[in-house]
């Protein structure tokens, strides 16, 4: 590595790979021994343990998803005795039971571990101020973020989403130097603080994205409002411990990814073959140390795609790119398969729309209908909104094969939101 650090391993790939195969085997081992669920499972797919002789062995062992914490609440991956759990997470899902995952000090160990990568790769220091405004309670993100935060040695300042008074009020007073957020969460105090004429009262000098999708239109203008020094995108979910599960370096080719905690495949979410290198498909992740809910090939429904090569920037840990969405947003107009994203990329060329956008399917008719809202630049002049909403339609058609009704709304007049922003309002009726 090119510099010294203190809270990631200084492996050569051959020393991770050996690493990642020990881990595997314990993961495999621990599971099969300990939990009747994975045992059953395993032996469905017609694997052992003492099958697992090498990397390639991961695609022997069977799929695991969402649906099997659900279906086997509270604990389905439970591989430890109650008494060695000391915490438990819920996932954030509104309908049906919540993904439940328990932790042992051990997990707590190494998740803590995890953050405090995240911000000595943000090039954070111990002098730093850290504004966490995500979710506490059976969240994890809120107690990662502190519980990194603290490990790495910098200040937490732990508000929590919401309260838009208070966040300002910490942000002028308290001169945090970090903000952890979504990227809707910050694009609204951006705005807030332009609109009060706050930003030379503030000390931002990095933001931590999680939690949702962005595009880099969103960090640019919370990167320029804030006049920040840089913007950093953070993965993670609930099942792996919650965020933290890479970071991007300053480079911004990708986000490291910690190996030598996990395997990250991508498959084609339809055929659950590998995908081809550089294609996108579904993330799906093995740990290698986790005791109290292990993870065997889980399916994140998470999209992005594994990064080739070294990087620049001397870490030796491999990276994958931003997440781009998720395989179930997925949604079907008029034959074609379209994923919020694809929109969003397009847009991206548009300099006169920002990076709100809100998508509104209906039925007239019996006939599929879109409307595309979208938020005009506050640079822009509103004469232009006619070519503009035409221009865009075009090139939806010509990237998505759909025709779309395009408008172009007022700065600020689509939703804000602290936490993630919704950008799709399927009402049609399908009954």
């Amino acid at each position: 590595m090119s510099r010294s650090y203190r809270f990631f391993p200084d492996l050569t790939p051959e020393a991770l790979a050996t690493q990642q195969l020990s881990g595997l085997r314990w993961t495999v081992s621990h599971a099969w021994n300990n939990n009747r669920f994975y045992q059953d499972r395993l032996r469905t797919a017609g694997v052992t343990p003492e099958d697992i002789t090498s990397l390639s062995d991961l695609e022997q062992l069977p799929f695991t998803a969402a649906e099997d914490l659900k279906s086997g609440y509270p604990f389905p991956f439970l591989s430890v005795p109650q008494n060695e759990v000391v915490r438990i997470h819920a996932s954030s899902g509104t309908t049906g039971k919540r993904k439940i995952l328990a932790y042992t000090r051990r997990d707590i160990e190494t998740w803590k571990t995890m953050l405090a990568r995240c911000y000595e790769l943000a090039g954070l220091t111990e002098e730093d101020r850290v504004q966490i405004a995500v979710g506490y309670g059976l969240w994890t993100a809120g107690a990662g973020f502190q519980l990194g935060c603290e490990h790495f040695g910098a200040m937490a300042l732990p508000l929590g989403p919401g309260n838009l008074e208070i966040q300002l009020q910490f942000l002028t007073d308290l001169k945090p130097t970090c903000l952890c957020s979504t990227a809707s969460m910050a694009l609204l105090l951006a705005e807030e603080a332009e609109k009060h004429n706050l930003q030379e009262h503030i000390a931002l000098r990095t933001v931590i994205f999680g939690a949702e999708p962005h595009t880099p239109k969103m960090r640019s203008r919370v990167q320029e409002v804030f006049g920040l020094e840089d913007t950093f995108d953070i993965p993670g979910l609930t099942e792996l411990f919650g965020p933290g599960t890479g970071l991007e370096c300053s480079l911004h080719t990708g986000l490291h990814y910690w190996a030598d905690l996990f395997l990250l495949e991508i498959i084609d979410p339809n055929t659950l073959q590998p995908a081809e290198p550089g294609e996108v498909g579904e993330m799906v992740v093995t740990t290698l140390n986790k005791e109290a809910a292990p993870l065997i090939r889980y399916r994140t429904r998470d999209l992005s795609r594994l990064v080739p090569g070294r990087c620049q920037c001397g870490l030796e840990l491999p990276r994958h790119d931003r997440i781009l969405g998720r395989s179930d947003d997925m949604f079907i107009f008029r034959g074609v398969n379209i994923y919020p994203g694809q929109i969003a990329e397009v847009l991206e060329s548009f300099g006169d729309v920002s990076s709100e956008y809100q998508i509104l399917l209906e039925r007239r008719n019996g006939l599929d209908v879109m409307l595309l809202k979208v938020e005009r630049n506050p640079r822009a002049s509103a004469d232009l909104d006619e070519n503009l909403s035409q221009a865009i339609s075009l090139a939806l058609r010509k990237h998505l094969l759909v025709r779309s009704e395009v408008q172009v709304v007022n700065p600020g007049d689509l939703p804000r939101t602290f936490a993630k922003t919704r950008r799709l309002l399927d009402n049609r009726n399908f009954e």
